[in-house]
């Protein structure tokens, strides 16, 4: 082997070498490019008597500097980054909707309260009526606001996963794309190394959206998963997915769906991972569906706290209060999937499920599951935290069960085709995912305000001890031509124990019962509850009277007994043991443990991507300096060679010279 061809192979492969060092240069900004190193492999020796005579070098391959490993880790910690910062994201402004201060609900329904401590010092007032029923107005508007902002939260983030699922699926028809190529470029023997790292690209891209498995075929290709074992892409075949209803077809709540030969599977949201898609889903799905609830358990149990106090008073014209809120009916909206044909869902209008609020002061803010086991048997789930509640109906009644203050049942047998539900039916039950959207002032006239009590309660003119009202709380309000006849308590003080007792007018025993008198403790009949204080001495009366009695010359206009009473209800425990006016301060509080645990795991995977990432980039990032000393080590060598070829040019030249003599 001359020496001319040796410097020849020296130049070609140097040049190649620097090449590749300026293709590295001229990438060191392309997202998913990995830095490239010639290989280089010296050609076998010729044999000679004097041993093996080198005959110079050649190019073996292009290595691409790819860790599979930190390839994969980075793009984990990507997907896994993407889902926490998307959902970080829209807690924030759901965050937003429950906000405090004085524009926020809590505020609105603080100062609705307050208003009627106003009216009950001034019943007559009218402007102090204006103000209350202004303040009502202004709570049921934020109700409706905050329904609102709710649904273009929802909108917003579903026209977000649809643009996502879009973008899923052109990035697993470019997967596809270019696995076929690479395929292709098996033939060759040497590794396409722009098309592994285009695709490689791709594969970080497509995991922003939802977490994938990459599996490798061995024609090249690569397979992609979702969920754990769903295929994405199978070599060139993409399957492709969309957003839609759960499997009860609940409008929302969605769900990523997979169509492989026709059919739509349903991929588990808790197995999809990581991804932007993720995230949302879980946003959606959980979050959004508890700021719902809580906001619709809150309107719910408001308002009907209020209409039904409301309904226990009489107006400025003695006739009794009627709704003061529109009427917030429970959602009885639910789907049944058949047991015969799990995949397909059937709505059947024979089997019904209605809901009736037993205790405002129950109500859990949550999602139910109803499961028949047997035509009569079955469980309820409380979504929110899995409690079970197990059913028997006996009929004929039609109640299955009360959970969290709701009532559940089914009415079927009342129908002219009844249906009995069969085993593995089910119900999604959403008491409270409407409630907040519609809700209004039913009147505008102050007059009509109720704030007078049907009752009043008066003391004996000849008392002689300290007996006190406490309170006097209508239970009914039951208007009639006829006042209601008047109740007296009479005291009487056992002289040798000093025990306090009382009997009733309306106890017709011979003789009456004796009562014991525990002052502050309840004495009730079925119209009216009271509490007393101090001692009463023997003798002393109270009679409870109907304020329309002409017997008793009371004016209903001065009374503002039932103001007092809806005041009061600001203090009554609602929700999960908070009273009515911090039951908005509760559900900012369990927003904003959500919204900041979610920041906090947004920060630390972001932290964590951004490691591995920087990992990634030490083996398959381009480093410039290096590079450059590079560039003159390879120009060095390309000249030597280029000087090697021209020695042997001017010897082959001296050479042909002394010949020609």
């Amino acid at each position: 082997m001359s020496i001319l061809n040796i410097g020849t192979r020296a130049l070609q492969a140097n040049q190649i070498a620097l090449q590749t060092t300026g293709n590295n240069i001229a990438n060191v900004n392309t997202a998913g490019y990995s830095r490239q190193s010639v290989v280089l492999n010296t050609v076998a020796g010729q044999f000679s008597g004097g041993g093996y005579v080198g005959k110079g070098v050649e190019v073996k391959t292009i290595l691409r500097n790819f860790s599979s490993f930190l390839t994969r880790q980075a793009t984990l910690a990507s997907a896994t980054q993407n889902a926490d910062v998307a959902r970080s994201s829209k807690l924030n402004q759901l965050q937003d909707i429950f906000s405090g201060g004085s524009t926020g609900l809590g505020a609105a329904v603080s100062d609705m309260m307050n208003a009627f401590s106003d009216v009950a010092s001034a019943p007559t007032d009218l402007t102090a009526r204006t103000v209350a029923l202004t303040r009502v107005d202004e709570t049921a508007g934020r109700f409706r606001s905050a329904s609102q902002a709710l649904d273009d939260l929802m909108t917003g983030v579903q026209q977000e996963l649809s643009q996502k699922a879009d973008a899923i699926n052109t990035l697993a028809h470019n997967i596809a794309d270019v696995n076929q190529e690479i395929a292709r470029a098996q033939g060759s023997g040497q590794p396409p190394n722009d098309l592994l790292d285009r695709r490689d690209q791709l594969v970080r891209e497509l995991n922003q959206y939802v977490q994938t498995t990459s599996i490798p075929a061995d024609d090249g290709t690569v397979g992609i998963f979702l969920a754990g074992s769903q295929p994405l892409v199978l070599g060139t075949t993409v399957s492709p997915v969309s957003i839609v209803n759960d499997d009860f077809g609940d409008p929302l709540k969605s769900k990523l769906a997979m169509t492989r030969d026709g059919q739509q599977i349903l991929l588990d949201e808790n197995a999809l991972g990581g991804g932007e898609v993720s995230g949302l889903l879980r946003f959606q799905n959980t979050d959004l569906a508890e700021g719902r609830n809580l906001l619709g358990r809150l309107t719910m149990a408001i308002t009907t706290e209020m209409n039904t106090q409301h309904a226990l008073g009489l107006d400025l014209d003695g006739n009794a209060g009627g709704p003061l809120f529109t009427t917030v009916n429970l959602n009885t909206t639910a789907n049944i999937r058949a047991p015969e044909a799990p995949a397909k869902l059937n709505s059947n209008p024979l089997v019904q499920i209605t809901m009736t609020i037993t205790d405002s002061t129950q109500l859990a803010a949550s999602d139910y599951t109803l499961n028949f086991n047997s035509a009569t048997t079955g469980t309820i789930t409380r979504l929110s935290d899995g409690k079970v509640t197990n059913f028997t109906q006996t009929l004929p009644s039609t109640t299955l069960a009360t959970v969290d203050g709701i009532r559940f049942d089914m009415p079927s047998s009342t129908l002219a085709t009844p249906q009995t539900p069969a085993v593995g039916d089910r119900f999604l039950i959403k008491p409270f995912s409407t409630s907040a959207s519609n809700v209004a002032r039913v009147f505008s006239t102050p007059r009509q305000l109720a704030v007078a009590s049907p009752i009043a309660g008066a003391m004996g003119t000849t008392n002689k001890g300290s007996l006190q009202q406490v309170s006097l709380t209508a239970l009914s309000n039951n208007q009639s031509a006829t006042p209601h006849a008047a109740i007296t308590l009479t005291f009487a003080v056992n002289a040798t124990t000093g025990a306090v007792t009382y009997t009733r007018s309306d106890d017709t025993g011979l003789p009456p019962t004796a009562f014991a008198f525990n002052p502050n403790t309840a004495i009730t009949s079925a119209d009216w509850s009271l509490k007393l204080s101090g001692t009463p001495k023997t003798g002393d009366t109270f009679t409870v009277v109907d304020i329309k009695d002409p017997a008793y010359k009371l004016d209903l206009k001065l009374n503002g007994g039932n103001a007092t009473s809806m005041m009061n209800l600001r203090d009554k425990p609602m929700f999960d043991g908070a009273v009515m006016t911090d039951g908005y301060a509760s559900a900012i509080s369990q927003i904003g443990i959500r919204t900041q645990s979610a920041s906090y795991s947004a920060t630390v995977s972001s932290s964590i991507a951004a490691n591995l990432e920087k990992d990634r980039t030490a083996v398959s990032g381009v480093n410039l300096d290096e590079e450059a000393a590079k560039l003159i080590q390879y120009q060095q060598a390309y000249q030597a060679s280029a000087k090697m070829i021209q020695i042997a040019q001017n010897i082959f030249d001296t050479l042909i010279q002394g010949l020609g003599r």
